[in-house]
């Protein structure tokens, strides 16, 4: 079976838009095995439980459950994944990563790439708009999530 990137990508963006719809930040993430079943979604939920680490990624690992390992696991994210959860990618041994874009916010992908995580960058254009758009609506936000001044914030 032949694993389309940009199939396992939309049960992401699902939750991204899931997310947005909550008023939280739309970045959403699965974790697939290596045939391509579905372990676990999330979005982001920073902001609907108070709970600063609560990524999407985070939410997706911890809603697959345990595995005795995961190098043969897919971790789909909307968005390039922050150090935060670069780092959950590299503890628990992930051996693959797919990123819808990369445009708005570029997180440790190259990084986790450089350590023997094989990376594939979409540049999704639904994930790039859900980013622009919440990131022009919602600056303030965007710099919490992100850990920055909203004056660090460049113009998308």
């Amino acid at each position: 079976m032949t694993i389309q990137p940009a199939a396992l990508l939309a049960v992401a963006i699902e939750e991204a838009r899931a997310g947005l719809a909550e008023g939280g930040v739309p970045i959403g993430a699965a974790l697939f095995d290596a045939e391509g079943t579905l372990l676990g979604r999330g979005h982001n939920r920073r902001v609907q439980d108070g709970d600063p680490s609560l990524h999407a990624e985070t939410a997706a690992f911890r809603n697959a459950g345990r595995r005795p390992i995961y190098r043969d696991t897919i971790m789909v994210t909307t968005l390039s994944p922050c150090w935060y959860c670069s780092g959950l990618v590299r503890q628990f041994g992930i051996g693959h990563v797919v990123i819808g874009e990369a445009k708005t916010f570029s997180g440790g992908h190259d990084w986790l790439a450089e350590h023997g995580v094989t990376v594939t960058l979409l540049d999704d254009p639904e994930c790039i708009g859900l980013m622009t758009d919440f990131i022009r609506a919602r600056p303030e936000l965007w710099a919490e999530d992100i850990g920055v001044e909203v004056s660090e914030i460049e113009a998308t």
